[in-house]
């Protein structure tokens, strides 16, 4: 079906009753939408899980828990807890929660497969937003250009590292010239 198209009138199982109930699948990174009736949906399990007040991020991230590949270092994983907020591990695999931004370091090596099987990496490389992307951009190579000028002056090339430093102040310059 093509963007903006309409969506079809009857239902794409049995083509009786009208298409009520949009049923998104992603396999293979191929996304394909099919339209159904409540009852065709709700014979497919669709439906259920639109409507089903369990049916929250929460339990589906604590259901995968029990499904990561048993090479993931689980180890005495469930008696681990946090030392910053209290919150187990086992506490996370019931609810799908964790308790502070501190969990994550506590519980990484038991989250990274977890994070892995979900979005297919484990490092995230979002999208920067318009207003503020030039400014991040700038900081962050001016960071880079820092670390490339103390490797300068530890190997005692002060040729580059004046060269280097030079940049930084332009970019610098440039930043602070910004609204």
């Amino acid at each position: 079906m093509s963007p903006g198209s309409q969506p079809p009138l009857s239902c794409q199982r049995c083509q009786r009753r009208p298409a009520s109930v949009l049923v998104t699948s992603v396999v293979n990174g191929e996304k394909s939408n099919r339209y159904l009736c409540e009852e065709c949906a709700r014979e497919e399990g669709a439906y259920h899980l639109m409507l089903d007040p369990q049916f929250s991020v929460h339990n589906v991230l604590g259901g995968l828990i029990g499904q990561v590949p048993k090479t993931a270092p689980m180890g005495d994983a469930k008696e681990m807890v946090c030392p910053h907020c209290g919150h187990s591990y086992q506490r996370f695999a019931e609810t799908g929660r964790l308790g502070c931004d501190r969990c994550y370091d506590c519980f990484g090596a038991q989250l990274d497969p977890l994070i892995r099987r979900l979005h297919g990496a484990s490092d995230h490389h979002g999208k920067i937003p318009a207003r503020a992307g030039s400014r991040l951009k700038r900081r962050k190579e001016v960071e880079h250009l820092r670390e490339q000028l103390q490797e300068a002056i530890a190997k005692e090339a002060f040729e580059d590292a004046a060269a280097l430093r030079d940049q930084i102040r332009r970019l610098e310059a440039s930043t602070a010239e910004e609204p």
